[in-house]
C-alpha cells in the first residue's frame, strides 16, 4: 500500500490534520496527543451518529486510539466560509445552512452513543453548569492579557454573578441536538451535499445555540441586516414550539450570543497564551462588536453597565493592531 501525506493547516483544538493518499484515494488522518478523547473518540462517535442519521459527516475507515489517531473521509477544501466571503447574495447561502440546520434539529437527542473503544459515548446537557465554564475563560485568560491581578478579581467577582442570573432567565429546555460549533467553517461543499465538521463537542441544549453559531459567526464580518434576515427566515421556517414562543426564543438566542461571545473571547486568548497561537487575536474586536450588539435587550442592563465601566472601546479593538 502507496501512501502520501500533506500537512493541512490546524484548526483552534488541539488536533493536527494530514492529507493522506492511499491507493490513489484521499483521506484525512487526524492526530491528537492531548484530550484524546474529545479530539478523536467523541468526534468519531457523534460522525457515526450523524452518519446513522443520514447527515454527511466524515466516515470512520480506521483508527489507533493508543497513537492518538483516526483515518477520516476526506471533504475537500471548499467550505462555505470560503464561498460566502467571495458571494455578493450571501443570504441564499445561508439559507441552505438554516435548512441543514433545521433538519439537525429534528433529530431525537441520545444519551448513549456508541463509540471506537467499545464504549458508550455520554452526550451530555448544556446545563447551567456548562455556561458558567465556558464563560469563566474570558476572566481566565483575556482580563489577564490586558489588566492587572487585582482588576481582574474585581471584574470577575462582579460580573460572574450578574452572569448567573442571566443564565436562569434561558426559557427554553435542553430538548435539542446541539453540534456547538455550527459555523461557515465547519460546513463543507461536498458535490451538492453539505458536509458537517468539528462535531466532537455536540450535546443537547437549547434550540437557539447553534443558529447564534451560525449568524453570530466571528469569523464573517456580516451586517445586521443580513443577520435579522436569516434570524427571521429560521423562525418563519421552523415548525418547532419556539417559533410560536417568538420573544422566549429571541431572549434565548441574546443570552446564548452573549455567553458565546464571552466564551470565544477567552479561548482566542487561551489559544494565544497557552498555545502561541497569535492568529485568533484579530478576530477579539469583532466578537466585542457582537456582544455589544446583543447586549441592547434590558436584562443586559448591569452587564452592559460593568464592562463599559472597566473595558474601554480602546482596550476592546487593542488586539486590532497586533
Amino acid at each position: 500500500m502507496k501512501s502520501k501525506i500533506k500537512a493541512l493547516t490546524s484548526d483552534a483544538s488541539a488536533r493536527t490534520f494530514s492529507r493522506v493518499l492511499i491507493n490513489k484515494k484521499y483521506k484525512i488522518l487526524v492526530s491528537a496527543k492531548k484530550n484524546k478523547y474529545s479530539n478523536l473518540v467523541a468526534y468519531a462517535a457523534i460522525n457515526k451518529f450523524l452518519r446513522d442519521k443520514k447527515f454527511l459527516a466524515p466516515k470512520l475507515f480506521s483508527h489507533n486510539y493508543k497513537k492518538g489517531t483516526i483515518l477520516i473521509e476526506d471533504f475537500g477544501d471548499l467550505s462555505f466560509h470560503k464561498i460566502l466571503i467571495k458571494k455578493k447574495d450571501k443570504l441564499s447561502i445561508y439559507k441552505k445552512l438554516v435548512n441543514l440546520l433545521l433538519n439537525i434539529q429534528k433529530i431525537k437527542p441520545e444519551k448513549k452513543i456508541k463509540n471506537i473503544i467499545n464504549k458508550s459515548h455520554s452526550v451530555e446537557n448544556y446545563s447551567l453548569k456548562y455556561l458558567e465554564k465556558e464563560s469563566n475563560l474570558f476572566f481566565d485568560w483575556y482580563l489577564p492579557l490586558v489588566y492587572k491581578k487585582k482588576k481582574v478579581l474585581s471584574i470577575k467577582i462582579k460580573t460572574k454573578k450578574i452572569l448567573s442570573k442571566i443564565y436562569k432567565k434561558l426559557y427554553f429546555t435542553n430538548s435539542h441536538f446541539v453540534h456547538r460549533d455550527y459555523h461557515s467553517q465547519n460546513l463543507m461543499k461536498v458535490g451538492n451535499k453539505i458536509g458537517i465538521l468539528d462535531s466532537q463537542d455536540a450535546l443537547i441544549g437549547n434550540p437557539a445555540y447553534d443558529l447564534v453559531s451560525l449568524i453570530d459567526d466571528v469569523r464573517i464580518n456580516t451586517s445586521e441586516k443580513l443577520k435579522n434576515s436569516i434570524y427571521t427566515y429560521y423562525i418563519n421556517n421552523t415548525t418547532s414550539d419556539h417559533k410560536i414562543n417568538k420573544q422566549f426564543f429571541l431572549n434565548d438566542f441574546n443570552i446564548l450570543s452573549v455567553q458565546r461571545s464571552l466564551k470565544i473571547i477567552g479561548i482566542f486568548s487561551r489559544l494565544y497564551k497557552r498555545d502561541k497561537k497569535d492568529r485568533y487575536l484579530k478576530l477579539i474586536p469583532y466578537t466585542w462588536k457582537l456582544l455589544e450588539l446583543r447586549m441592547q435587550s434590558r436584562i443586559f442592563s448591569e452587564l452592559k453597565n460593568i464592562l463599559n465601566s472597566n473595558i474601554s472601546k480602546k482596550t476592546r479593538n487593542f488586539f486590532l493592531y497586533k
